[in-house]
């Protein structure tokens, strides 16, 4: 068969939805632990603290920020018991001095519930996912009035508690992190404060996601989008900004950085770093357990000129991303609560749409639970280009991490964003020819775990020139 076709029929043939496994079942079973009833009754208790704004009361029992953080903490502790669990819950806090949106130094509470891993090395190995819990009306000074705050953020702290409860007592070999993030409309600074400290404590970060504002299927022309969520995706100008303008003369890392991301320069590998294959992995868990439900990968670190919580995590160089609904309805956010001309507006839970909460959060936590069971990535892989050849051969050595039971070899067109072909190989094999050719795709190398989970995929850099 002649190569044009042999290439059509591999792109063709391994575009078919990935096969299920016997033994993946305890996965769909923590998905669907996961019910819109759960979002309904969270989101509805977050909005009855009248306002959750950074500077609101704190002393209360029923109103403002206080209050809602006390409860979402009491709500990973009551679940974690229900479950017999192994999440370790508490507050972690520091006092943020007065600058442009903060009149006052005031203290900064996070709500974070940590399922470690299980296997005694893999469990430095840490996934991070977050919703902030604070909120805020049109005048993002005001903390005296009511901001409900249903989809902006409560729908994310929703999907974050019901991911916790659901994975409290399930193994992992990585540490997953649930947490509820406190400052995001005034600056990032809970978010900012968690990742300073996991980088001046070394701690390993693989990934860490955002979901802020995944409230409505609804657009604000009426279109309806249930069946869809954007995940935005992009990691070369913070590894850009980080290890290069900020970087000293002399420092080793920055150098290697630099011949790296000249490599990437040199063979159009600009989607294909650390962050683009953390949301390569989480789209195809995600579809793989809910077929119906789509994420759209979107080429920008976070929507045009604006920002989330995953931002202090890209910018240390971590794989880092943002889960948002498609269509945003801008008059039930950031709004207060009003009506005029007829229509409503304010972040009110009417606009919510439950159900689709719930599958945003299935999406997240099917991407989450596969990383965590799954091995590391195979380290040092490598392209051979000693000589000219149509074939592409790929090296690679086992994952630091975990024992895989074998690795898939992927690739794709360099304008698509997915992984469109795939060929498995035996544990025992570190190195593999393929009859496709490196001019027109793009390759990986992913290791897999016993229960047909899937790592991230490395990315072949050239070897031999």
């Amino acid at each position: 068969m002649a190569r044009p076709a042999r290439l059509a029929l591999a792109l063709f043939t391994a575009a078919a939805a990935l096969p299920l496994h016997a033994d993946d079942t305890s996965i769909g079973t923590v998905l669907r632990r996961i019910q819109p009833s759960q979002i309904e009754a969270t989101i509805k208790k977050l909005v009855s603290f009248g306002t959750r704004h950074t500077l609101s009361e704190t002393e209360s029992d029923t109103r403002g920020i206080g209050a809602a953080r006390r409860w979402i903490k009491s709500e990973f502790e009551r679940c974690n018991a229900e479950r017999h669990g192994r999440l370790e819950v508490s507050f972690q806090s520091h006092v943020e001095p007065a600058s442009k949106r903060i009149d006052q130094p005031v203290e900064i509470v996070n709500v974070v519930a940590t399922l470690p891993g299980l296997d005694p090395n893999a469990k430095a190995r840490v996934f991070v996912v977050s919703g902030h819990y604070d909120s805020r009306v049109t005048d993002v000074m005001n903390a005296k009035s009511d901001a409900p705050g249903a989809n902006d953020d409560a729908s994310g702290t929703a999907a974050v508690m019901a991911m916790a409860c659901a994975m409290a007592d399930q193994p992992t070999d990585a540490t997953i992190v649930f947490m509820a993030v406190a400052a995001e409309e005034q600056g990032l600074f809970g978010a900012e404060d968690f990742a300073k400290k996991a980088e001046a404590s070394g701690m390993q970060i693989e990934g860490a996601i955002t979901n802020d504002i995944i409230g409505s299927s609804t657009g604000d022309d009426g279109s309806r989008h249930e069946h869809s969520v954007r995940l935005f995706v992009d990691g070369l100008t913070p590894l850009l900004k980080k290890e290069l303008s900020e970087s000293k003369p002399g420092d080793a890392f920055a150098e290697r950085t630099r011949k790296q991301l000249a490599q990437i320069a040199l063979i159009g590998g600009e989607h294909d770093t650390p962050t683009h294959q953390f949301g390569r992995a989480m789209k195809r868990a995600a579809e793989r357990w809910q077929p119906d439900f789509t994420v759209q990968l979107i080429g920008r670190r976070d929507r045009f000129l604006r920002g989330g919580d995953h931002l202090p995590f890209l910018e240390r160089g971590w794989p880092a991303l943002r889960f948002t609904e498609p269509a945003e309805d801008f008059r039930h956010q950031h709004q207060d609560v009003r009506t005029e001309n007829g229509v409503k507006y304010g972040d009110l839970p009417e606009f919510v749409d439950y159900a689709y909460v719930a599958r945003v959060a299935r999406a997240n936590l099917a991407g989450l639970a596969s990383l965590a069971r799954a091995p590391s990535a195979p380290e040092d892989a490598r392209m051979e280009v000693t000589q000219l050849t149509n074939d592409t051969t790929l090296t690679w050595q086992a994952p630091r991490y975990g024992k895989p039971v074998g690795y898939r070899l992927v690739w794709r067109a360099t304008d698509s964003e997915v992984w469109q072909g795939q060929q498995d190989v035996p544990a025992s094999q570190t190195k593999a020819t393929l009859p496709l050719s490196k001019d027109n795709l793009q390759f990986g190398v992913i290791a897999l775990g016993a229960d047909g989970v899937e790592s991230v995929a490395a990315f072949p850099l050239p070897e031999g020139r």
